[in-house]
C-alpha cells in the first residue's frame, strides 16, 4: 500500500530505475519483534539472484545481530552489514571499516551517564557490556550470550557505541550538551538511546561500503523507519520510509510506503521495476 509519492511519477523509474545497492534497516524494516518477515526474507533470497548489492544498515551491535540475519549473510544472500550505526561495517571476508570511540570519550560517556544515575551499556564487535543489572536485563543476560555485566569492560576493550536507558519516558538527558563533548544522542525508543561521536552515523557506514563496491551512493537505495535512519536518507539517491516510520523521516524520504505487514518493501521495488 502507498501512502505518498514524494517525487513526480513520472521520475520514479529514473531515479534509481535499478539500484546498485540497497540497504535495509532491521527493526521495524525488515524485522519486527527481532524476526524478519518470511516475505522480506524471501525478496531478498530472490533479489540476490541480481546484480545488486544487499546490505543491512541497523544500529544493532555486531554481537547481538539477528541470528536469521547472519545466516543470510553466510548464504551470500546478503553481501554485508553495517552495524552499530556505522562505527562497524563487515562482510564474509572480514571487517570493511571501523570507528572505536577513544579513551576520552568512554570516559566523557560514563560520566555523563553516572550523573544521570543511568544503566549503560557498551558494544564491541564480541559483547553488549552493561555498567549494572535490573530485572529485565537479568532475563535478557541469561538468554543472551554475549550480554556481560562489566562496568569496566570499555577500559580493557574496542568499543564503539553506547547505548543508555532511561528510568522514565520524561527523563531522556535533556539537560546534556552532549555537543560540547563532540558527541550526539540517538533515540532509538522512548526509552532507549545511542551515545555516538558526533560524525558516527549509518551515512559514514554507507560511504565506506560503497567506495569497498566502487558505487556512488547517489546510485543506492534505503529503506528504514527510525532517527538513526536521517543521514542515510540524506546520503542515498533514493531513499524510502516504512509506512510507520518517524514523521521526521518521512520528510527527509523520496518515498513513503507501507509498513513490514502491508508489504511496504515489495511495494516499492515493483513500482519501481526493480527485477524480482
Amino acid at each position: 500500500m502507498f501512502i505518498e509519492d514524494k517525487i513526480a511519477k513520472e521520475s520514479m523509474t529514473t531515479k534509481i530505475s535499478t539500484p546498485k545497492i540497497i540497504f535495509f534497516d532491521i527493526d521495524d524494516t525488515l524485522s519486527r519483534n527481532g524476526i524478519i518477515a518470511e516475505h522480506n526474507k524471501a525478496t531478498l533470497e530472490q533479489l540476490a539472484g541480481a546484480d545488486i548489492k544487499l546490505v543491512i544498515s541497523t544500529g544493532r551491535s555486531k554481537a547481538i545481530l539477528p541470528a536469521d540475519i547472519l545466516a543470510l549473510l553466510e548464504a551470500d544472500v546478503l553481501d554485508a552489514i553495517i552495524c552499530m550505526n556505522g562505527q562497524y561495517s563487515f562482510d564474509k571476508s572480514g571487517r570493511i571499516s571501523h570507528y572505536p570511540l577513544s579513551a576520552e570519550q568512554t570516559d566523557k560517556i560514563v560520566r555523563l551517564c553516572q550523573q544521570s544515575d543511568l544503566i549503560h551499556k557498551f558494544d564491541s564487535a564480541t559483547h553488549i557490556a552493561w555498567s549494572g543489572e535490573n530485572d529485565r536485563l537479568r532475563e535478557f543476560n541469561a538468554v543472551t550470550p554475549n550480554s556481560i555485566v562489566d562496568p569496566e569492560y570499555y577500559k580493557s576493550n574496542t568499543v564503539y557505541q553506547c547505548s543508555v536507558f532511561f528510568n522514565n519516558q520524561q527523563e531522556k538527558m535533556q539537560d546534556v550538551d552532549f555537543a560540547q563533548y563532540d558527541l550526539k544522542l540517538v533515540h532509538w525508543h522512548q526509552i532507549g538511546a545511542d551515545i555516538l561521536p558526533a560524525d558516527a552515523s549509518k551515512a559514514r557506514g554507507i560511504k565506506d561500503v560503497c567506495k569497498y563496491y566502487a558505487v556512488d551512493a547517489s546510485e543506492c537505495m534505503a529503506f528504514g523507519d527510525g532517527m538513526n535512519d536521517l543521514e542515510m536518507f540524506d546520503l542515498v539517491g533514493y531513499a524510502v520510509a516504512m509506512g510507520d516510520a518517524k514523521q521526521e523521516l518521512i520528510a527527509r524520504a523520496d518515498f513513503v510506503t507501507g509498513t513490514i505487514e502491508e508489504r511496504g518493501i515489495q511495494s516499492v521495488l515493483d513500482r519501481l521495476h526493480v527485477a524480482l
